[in-house]
């Protein structure tokens, strides 16, 4: 995995609150403002990616010298998941050791090409993918996802906590299903409150870097397998993605420069 500038996870406390949409779009965003990107489904047990990207059903990637799979790639980004392996009606009933075990060979077996960003939408939770990741590879950072409501943010603390542990940067908070505007009278209304990803994003001294709006579109083409960036550019949902997108860009640059500084060291007289 040499050539992978940057791994980031997409993740959350909870399930629900809209993350692997995020990681979707975000993935197509990136590869729109033109970088090489992939995208790994680390939902061992509940993949969405081939329904997303549109990827047809009982397609599988090509096995290259026995043993690497060759991703498929959906709208200009290298895909792989799970359930591209199995049928779509298979459940996953495994125990951790395989669930890790399954994850590692998904992610360390996929030849992947030169890419600047490898997005990983995580699964929910802070269980035994979330650890396998931190230990196996070097990871760029981690992109917090949360709605703005009281229990979504109790969730994300826990994400946020897990990841400081194992020494990965937060790069952000996103805060999904921020606002919804009207489609009949232009409304403009906070449906699940406001401020909420503000706080979080205070209490650990980090920024909110996405404000994704509550949007029926976004919903009706992601379940068409046609990300909502990549379906309309132009459309307001969308720039909030591309938005996103560039903030990720410009925080692990940030990272970047913060980590070849190294210390200052300061001579007195004491």
């Amino acid at each position: 995995m040499d050539n992978i500038k940057h791994i980031i996870c997409i993740a959350s406390g909870k399930g629900g609150v809209g993350k692997s949409t995020t990681a979707v779009n975000l993935a197509v965003a990136l590869s729109h403002i033109g970088h090489p990107v992939g995208l790994l489904d680390a939902d061992i047990y509940g993949p969405s990616l081939p329904i997303m990207m549109g990827v047809k059903p009982g397609t599988r990637p090509k096995i290259r010298d026995q043993k690497f799979m060759l991703p498929i790639v959906a709208h200009g980004v290298e895909c792989n998941s799970m359930g591209f392996l199995v049928d779509e009606k298979t459940a996953m009933i495994w125990r951790a050791p395989m669930i890790i075990s399954a994850f590692n060979q998904i992610l360390k077996d996929t030849a992947w090409s030169d890419l600047d960003y490898l997005i990983v939408d995580m699964p929910p939770g802070t269980g035994d993918i979330q650890l396998s990741l931190a230990q196996s590879v070097r990871v760029s950072g981690a992109v917090i996802v949360t709605t703005p409501q009281d229990v979504a943010l109790l969730d994300a603390r826990k994400g946020i906590e897990m990841f400081i542990k194992v020494d990965v940067p937060i790069l952000g908070v996103v805060e999904n299903m921020s606002t919804h505007v009207c489609t009949n009278c232009g409304h403009e209304e906070a449906i699940f409150g406001s401020g909420g990803g503000d706080k979080l994003a205070a209490d650990y001294g980090v920024e909110v870097i996405g404000r994704l709006p509550l949007d029926l579109l976004i919903r009706e083409r992601t379940d068409a397998g046609n990300p909502m960036v990549a379906a309309d550019s132009t459309h307001a949902a969308s720039k909030a993605y591309l938005q996103l997108a560039a903030n990720v860009v410009a925080q692990i640059k940030r990272n970047e420069i913060t980590a070849t500084k190294g210390p200052t060291i300061t001579v007195t007289n004491d």
